[in-house]
């Protein structure tokens, strides 16, 4: 393990008030949101959106890294540019989704375990190949009426870890998503509780696999109520909950936090990100920032539309968004910056 590469480049991917983008839809996933919005299902249309996002002007200013699917790390341009040296091109950082997805976990009704670890090491040679040098895992933990159960959480959290230290050998930084799932009606004392419980079960595995904190990335869910809750807590609340939980759970040698955005809406992503950083600035240990999937590309999908007419404007939402970020991280955002675009 060459641990001062690994370092150098988790801490290039939390530099300045940048943060990740996350673009590594599966093609299932990226297909359901073009049929929402009526545009074709094809292999080419998924190019030509992948296309749009790495071509947008000034992209490099608010993103420091990109985290592609396996589909997309292949795409080119229509004049066979590869998205991976367009990326480099601006500085911007290459990663890879490698996790195969959730599938329901044998003998846990409602719960999920990834897949994704057979094959892993030879993989991981072939991206770093391509030019990865971040990756993702993605585990699921499903809050009801009686989920998660610690049997749930403690494989999900030894997958993350067997993950991490197999991207540490290969030279690529491990992103560990331990996803706590927002959908239901779960009181925000709810998530938080489960939350504290995956994240202390995450870095006890991460410790016993011998992962260096030191070199990986945690990407977590916000601590917010369920989507369905009767009370939905300030944005303050919300900051207040969840970085008190981080500063229990999460060592101080984790270079970087960059929360996933976990079905918010984009501007509540912006905004509770932007109170953490008010209220908590100067305490936390670790830099804080996004990886947000929709919340910074949804505005951009809806314009895009697949059409080419509507390829400049939906650039320019896709950066507006990203910008607007950048801005609650550095504390400086309010809701007045929603009705004006970003200089």
């Amino acid at each position: 393990m060459e641990l001062q590469s690994l370092k150098d480049i988790a801490k290039q991917l939390m530099a300045g008030n940048k943060g990740l983008l996350a673009m590594d839809e599966s093609t299932a996933t990226c297909n359901k949101r073009f049929k929402a919005l009526n545009i074709p299902q094809t292999e080419e249309y998924r190019r030509k959106y992948r296309d749009l996002i790495v071509n947008t002007p000034r992209l490099e200013e608010a993103i420091s890294g990109a985290i592609l699917f396996d589909e997309t790390i292949r795409q080119s341009t229509a004049d066979g540019k590869l998205f991976v040296d367009i990326l480099k091109e601006k500085g911007i950082i290459p990663g890879i989704k490698v996790d195969e997805s959730a599938r329901d976990m044998d003998g846990f009704p409602g719960e999920k375990i990834t897949e994704g670890l057979d094959g892993l090491p030879e993989r991981l040679a072939e991206y770093y190949k391509l030019g990865a040098r971040f990756a993702k895992w993605r585990a699921v933990i499903t809050i009801g009426e009686n989920t998660p159960t610690s049997g749930s959480i403690k494989a999900n959290a030894f997958l993350l870890a067997r993950y991490a230290i197999i991207c540490q050998e290969a030279g690529i930084v491990p992103i560990v998503e331990p996803e706590v799932l927002m959908d239901g009606d779960h009181s925000l004392q709810t998530c938080a509780d489960v939350t504290n419980e995956v994240l202390h079960t995450v870095f006890n595995q991460l410790y016993q696999q011998r992962v260096n904190f030191e070199g990986m990335i945690l990407k977590p869910n916000m601590i917010v109520p369920g989507i369905k809750a009767p009370q939905q807590d300030s944005a303050d609340v919300v900051a207040d909950t969840t970085i008190n939980c981080f500063l229990r759970c999460v060592p101080a040698s984790v270079p970087g936090i960059a929360f996933l955005s976990g079905g918010q809406s984009p501007e509540l992503a912006s905004e509770r990100l932007n109170a953490m950083h008010v209220r908590f600035k100067d305490k936390m240990p670790w830099a804080l920032t996004f990886s947000y999937s929709r919340a910074v590309q949804q505005p951009a999908l809806e314009k895009w539309a697949g059409k080419d007419e509507n390829i400049e404007e939906a650039q320019r939402l896709l950066y507006e968004r990203a910008h607007i970020n950048t801005i609650a991280r550095d504390g400086k955002y309010t809701p007045e910056l929603e009705k004006h675009p970003v200089a």
